[in-house]
């Protein structure tokens, strides 16, 4: 496999917005959730402003939730012209297929890797490794960085590294990776480890949690070397808006798209 050079391509922003029942909502370290609005109209908004890409994730996966979730990605496609990705609670082919009938360009896929890893394989071999999105919840702990599941209350046996790689091997076309330390606390990304991502993968990474300030993403690019950085409640709550990041990450030397 080549190596990408990480630093060529122009550096992706992502707005991420949990969806439970049909709103977008926002919390601190996976808790205490607050509503944020109406996902198809903040994705439409964040589409024009500039935005390279969103992720949508259904954080309702029940069987209900699930029907909410793919009527709202048929309306999501709609009314936006850029790529995005949803997850939460895919579990199988079926589920993959539903949601990209629907119109979702790519597919996130989190505790189902873990648990049946060879989930990735399958995607990868029937709709190629640009529609599969591995995202990784990991924690710095005592004895190294460890992923966890179910939206991270249990730790796995998992090292981030070596599952980082292990997804990649199987046709995982991207790594989303959420320090779980950092989530919704606004004090930069865990840009340390996402450098140890970028120079052991070749395929992108994509920085999450952390987000507090433009200078974060700066980092997260910068130091972090990831190929994109993504980001919930900052940009929902207005406290950055994409144009004036990209503006200021391409002051700074970072290659963004216009």
């Amino acid at each position: 496999m080549t190596q990408t050079n990480h630093s060529s391509l122009a550096k992706r922003i992502i707005p991420c917005l949990d969806v439970k029942d049909g709103q977008t909502v926002k919390g601190t370290h996976f808790v205490n959730l607050r509503q944020a609005g109406d996902p198809v109209a903040l994705g439409k908004a964040y589409s024009d402003a500039g935005a390279d890409e969103l992720v949508f994730l259904d954080i309702t996966a029940t069987v209900e939730g699930r029907k909410t979730f793919a009527d709202m990605v048929s309306r999501v496609a709609r009314e936006i012209n850029i790529p995005f990705t949803v997850g939460g609670g895919i579990n199988t082919i079926a589920d993959v297929e539903r949601l990209l009938n629907a119109g979702a360009d790519k597919i996130s896929i989190n505790s189902a890797a873990i648990h049946h890893p060879e989930l990735i394989d399958d995607i990868a071999r029937r709709f190629g490794s640009q529609v599969c999105v591995c995202a990784i919840d990991a924690r710095h702990d005592a004895d190294g960085w460890f992923c966890y599941v179910k939206g991270g209350r249990e730790r796995t046996g998992k090292p981030l590294l070596e599952w980082a790689k292990e997804a990649e091997s199987r046709g995982a076309g991207e790594i989303l990776f959420t320090s779980m330390d950092h989530d919704g606390v606004k004090n930069g990304f865990a840009c340390e480890q996402l450098a140890v991502l970028a120079d052991n993968l070749s395929i992108p990474v994509i920085a999450s949690g952390g987000a507090g300030t433009m200078a974060h993403f700066y980092d997260a690019f910068e130091k972090g070397k990831a190929d994109a950085a993504l980001a919930a409640s900052v940009f929902h709550f207005g406290e950055i808006k994409i144009p004036e990041l990209k503006q200021y990450l391409r002051q700074r030397g970072i290659n963004v798209r216009y």
